[in-house]
């Protein structure tokens, strides 16, 4: 076994919640003191370094990478904590947009083992398993000592579940963003989106500015009251900043980006007109602005970020798997879309900025999530469906209760589920060959459903249809 193999070994060993049949959320699973003591006796390698903290139930993910490109285009070396990966597990450390390097990921588990092992011996020792840190901890803690390792300027954090017991919520952030609320891990988080937002709203901090995305009143409500009891002082869209989208046209045909108007109307007014925005649909807009207003309060606290650096951060952000074009000649798109707010996001762009009138779906969905709604939502839009059931991950749906799902809505629709329109196949590859096999140059094939079927399918798709070069 190589040194590489052994360091995934020892951190997939341990203790994995996104690899659990059904997630668990409480202070006995995830518990803050226990990454505490790891960060303690790790020498707290996030000391000193300025954190942007962000969570949310869509967004989180390429808001991160939007703040991160707009800081490097300004000068400063950033580093960038997410989850979960597509391909390689370096992907949740980057710096500057780069995935920390196999070599380094092996130096930095060497240097870890050690204190999880004195952990482990304490949870051993009390009979108490609780004292073990889980394999997220330790991806947490690997991305603090490889980003202090590197001496970066800032680190971009983003929330894996939830907030107030996820476990970046020991940092110290100099602002915090939540991008979004809405309903998903209705299990762990609560069943409306005002208990959903008391959760994420875990990660305000006293007196640390919160930049608010937008969403309903009840979710609106509750974070801006825990913002107050905490003297968080709170710029949200609408009422501080705004923009307006201008989408591009036809991508399946060529590359192209849409165009972002930006303004804040906070103390000191600020415009930023006809930006170029490479990351597609009117919700990666919305993003870019909280990237926008995150810079902006950043500036406020004495950043150096020009408005040329805002501009190239927004031209330059890229993140895989957000509608993103993995091949022509057909439109292949891949997007990690996971619940109803996402795949709405989705459909939006795919016709705003898709010529192909004729579209396939392949689907994949975890137990967790609100499949049938996200069908609801998908299939008037598609002619052709092939449900399919991810491999690497135990909450895959069944393809057989994705396909009944599939034919209750085409009922719905008054439309036949016969074998053109509806397909099944259980491995994820067969689904491909199927879906690809059945396309014409100018369709579009679109893989969503879940970040597992993206990242079984990703490279997969990107080998068999690379994108088309006109000459």
């Amino acid at each position: 076994m190589t040194r590489h193999a052994a360091a995934l070994e020892f951190l997939l060993g341990r203790i994995n919640y996104e690899r659990v049949a059904v997630l668990p959320y409480g202070e006995r699973q995830l518990k803050l003191d226990r990454m505490r003591t790891l960060l303690n006796r790790l020498g707290n390698p996030d000391a000193g370094i300025p954190i942007i903290h962000v969570a949310g139930t869509k967004g989180k993910g390429s808001t991160s990478a939007l703040i991160a490109a707009v800081l490097h285009a300004a000068g400063y070396d950033v580093g960038v904590y997410s989850s979960p990966h597509l391909e390689h597990l370096e992907e949740r450390f980057c710096i500057n947009g780069q995935p920390c390097t196999a070599d380094e990921l092996v130096a930095l588990t060497d240097r870890i083992r050690p204190v999880v092992q004195q952990m482990d011996e304490t949870a051993a020792a009390t009979g108490d398993p609780s004292h073990q840190p889980t394999f997220f901890e330790l991806t947490t803690a690997l991305s603090l000592m490889n980003f202090a390792d590197r001496q970066v300027d800032a680190i971009v954090l983003e929330v894996g579940l939830g907030g107030r017991l996820d476990s970046t919520n020991v940092c110290q952030p100099v602002v915090t963003v939540i991008t979004s609320i809405s309903l998903d891990h209705t299990k762990q988080l609560g069943d409306t989106t005002a208990k959903i937002a008391a959760e994420k709203g875990g990660i305000i901090k006293p007196g640390v500015p919160l930049i608010l995305g937008a969403m309903d009143d009840s979710a609106h409500a509750v974070l801006v009251e825990m913002a107050r009891n905490h003297g968080a002082r709170v710029i949200e869209a609408t009422r501080d900043f705004g923009f307006t989208y201008r989408p591009p046209h036809e991508v399946d045909a060529h590359a192209a980006a849409g165009e972002l108007d930006f303004g804040s109307h906070q103390d000191e007014a600020f415009e930023l007109r006809d930006a170029s925005l490479r990351m597609l649909g009117k919700h990666q807009a919305a993003n870019a602005a909280l990237a926008l207003a995150t810079a902006l309060e950043l500036r406020r606290q004495g950043w150096l970020i020009s408005t040329d650096a805002m501009r190239a951060g927004l031209a330059e952000a890229t993140l895989p798997g957000r509608i993103e074009v993995i091949g022509r000649q057909p439109t292949v798109v891949l997007d990690v879309a996971h619940n109803v707010a996402s795949v709405a996001a989705l459909v939006d762009s795919l016709l705003e900025s898709f010529a192909a009138q004729n579209r396939t779906l392949v689907f994949a969905a975890s137990k967790d999530k609100d499949a049938p709604g996200m069908l609801r939502v998908l299939l008037p839009h598609f002619q052709r469906v092939i449900a399919t059931e991810f491999q690497e991950n135990p909450r895959a749906v069944p393809v057989e209760q994705i396909t009944a799902w599939c034919r209750e809505e085409f009922d719905r629709l008054g439309r036949p589920a016969d074998a053109d329109n509806l397909q099944a196949c259980k491995l994820p590859a067969d689904a491909w060959a199927l879906a690809r096999r059945g396309a014409a140059a100018n369709e579009l094939i679109c893989i969503t459903g879940s970040f597992f079927i993206a990242a079984e399918l990703r490279a997969l798709a990107a080998v068999a249809s690379p994108p088309h070069v006109p000459a």
